[in-house]
């Protein structure tokens, strides 16, 4: 492979207690009853409002002022080294830039959110794409985010594949053509993956984040 398209929260960065805290804030502000833990948890990587939207069955009105309030509280809590890469993953992108790779970033975040969190990984320079949720029209798992970073990069989707934590990476990567890979370290279920069409094999390491590499479109990483 050539394209490494990547998705962020649950992938490239361990995001979970920041989401999940900050949606809690977010239901207090807004006097409204809190869902569980893991029922935020299943909406990470869906676009903001369908978060709340799916995790407190509110209407498409409610979870939208539900959004516009946890971006504001996202930037309160969002104290700089809260978001921590997982193990492994600079390592391994930096060896992929080393090795003439291209990579870039597909995500359900918004771009200013996205590029403040990967610039505090230190990492900004090794990708040559950044798409976030308010650079498309089409949410994951619509393929309109992988296809706009083939475009704009000159490359084939047989060129590129996508990898992420949640169904909507696994559909959007197979939406669009390209190989894809599941990781189970993240916020999705294996079961979910598999039924996305992510898995047929397991690596039991979860160190072996470089191991992605050998990926087709049905293996996995733990």
């Amino acid at each position: 492979m050539e394209l490494y398209i990547f998705d962020f929260d649950g992938t490239l960065g361990d995001s979970r207690g920041l989401i999940v805290r900050t949606m809690m804030d977010t239901f207090k502000a807004m006097r409204i009853d809190k869902p569980s833990v893991e029922a935020c948890i299943n909406t990470i990587g869906l676009p903001l409002a369908d978060c709340f939207i799916v995790s407190a069955n509110l209407s498409r009105e409610q979870g939208e002022r539900c959004a516009e309030t946890y971006r504001g509280i996202f930037k309160r809590n969002n104290i700089k080294g809260t978001v921590k890469p997982f193990d492994g993953v600079i390592p391994t992108l930096k060896d992929l830039f080393r090795q003439g790779k291209t990579l870039a970033v597909a995500s359900s975040r918004r771009h200013e959110s996205l590029d403040l969190l990967i610039a505090d990984f230190g990492i900004t320079d090794l990708f040559s794409c950044i798409i976030g949720a308010d650079d498309v029209i089409n949410a994951k798992p619509n393929p309109e985010p992988v296809n706009k970073i083939l475009t704009r990069l000159g490359f084939s989707p047989q060129e590129a594949i996508v990898i992420g934590d949640a169904p909507y990476d696994i559909m959007m990567g197979k939406n669009a053509g390209t190989k894809t890979c599941a990781v189970t370290y993240g916020n999705g279920k294996p079961e979910e993956l598999r039924q996305a069409g992510g898995i047929s094999s397991q690596v039991p390491n979860r160190k072996r984040f470089n191991d992605y590499r050998k990926c087709n479109t049905r293996e996995i990483l733990v």
